[in-house]
């Protein structure tokens, strides 16, 4: 039996084998996926442990410090310097970004070469905003005040890696103006503060397109009040579903219809709304 696993501190109870093992079972492959708890002191030292597996998952706060661990980077994790979904071949440990194909397919009706309003630009944010620019959408980077500094590196960032690109820093409180696309990057909305919404009715009302990557609730107060506002509105269960598809892609060579995919997102939003997850 191959074994796979997600690796982060602290894991609390994750969406991950619920997803990962309908994944294995629609293919009847006998996997078991597991989660392993493991604190930033005790990383450098599961070197042999990791090797032992077939492939596993990064999540918070291991995403960058696995890279020590691992022998070869693909191009998406280059690109982040940020490494989600590992592989073994056997010979050597691979590492892969597929955040950045989770958030694609989920947004892929989006038109991400328009004007787009992201809010956040730490962790995911970075990685939405990148693929925005690369897309040749015009970014603004909807912020707090303590965030600036960030903001103003990744900003820098972006337009090194793409000197063509459009990219603005605005204060969330002060943000005018039509968008055509919303991507929430934010904690705000997420369980339990879930009455929180991280713009204004008005700037929902200038969009046609909105993503939270928030999926607890599974219907945010963005995701509620852009639908009732007839916008397309796509929530963070479909992100969290299709990066661990891609994982499979990697690791087996699996690939799932649409259908299939779209069950497994409905029982991970069913298992949300069932207060299963915290």
């Amino acid at each position: 039996m191959k074994k796979y696993a997600l690796i982060g501190y602290p894991l609390g109870h994750s969406m991950s084998p619920l997803i990962h093992d309908e994944l294995f079972r629609i293919k009847n492959r006998e996997s078991s996926y597991s989660l392993e708890e493991i604190s930033p002191e005790e990383l450098d030292g599961k070197g042999d442990f990791l090797r032992g597996l077939n492939g596993f998952n990064v999540t918070i706060p291991h995403k960058i410090n696995v890279i020590k661990q691992i022998d070869e980077l693909a191009e998406s994790a280059e690109r982040y310097n940020s490494v989600n979904c590992v592989a073994n071949d056997g010979e050597k440990l691979i590492g892969y970004n597929t955040d950045c194909d989770g958030f694609l397919t989920a947004t892929k009706e989006f038109p991400l070469d328009k004007n787009v309003l992201l809010i956040g630009c730490g962790g995911v944010g970075r990685m939405m905003a990148i693929e925005t620019a690369l897309h040749g959408g015009s970014v603004t980077l909807g912020i707090i005040p303590e965030a600036m500094e960030s903001a103003q590196k990744l900003k820098e960032e972006i337009t090194a890696k793409i000197p063509e690109a459009v990219v603005n820093i605005a204060i969330i409180s002060e943000l005018d103006g039509k968008y055509d696309v919303i991507l929430n990057a934010s904690p705000v909305g997420m369980y339990p503060k879930t009455e929180a919404c991280p713009v204004s009715d008005e700037i929902i009302s200038g969009c046609t397109h909105v993503f939270d990557a928030v999926y607890n609730p599974v219907k945010t107060q963005l995701i509620t009040k852009a639908e009732a506002m007839g916008k397309v509105a796509v929530g963070g269960a479909s992100m969290l579903v299709y990066q661990a598809v891609k994982a499979h892609e990697i690791w087996d060579g699996d690939f799932y219809s649409e259908e299939e995919i779209n069950k497994i997102i409905k029982a991970v939003e069913d298992k949300i709304n069932e207060g299963q997850v915290k």
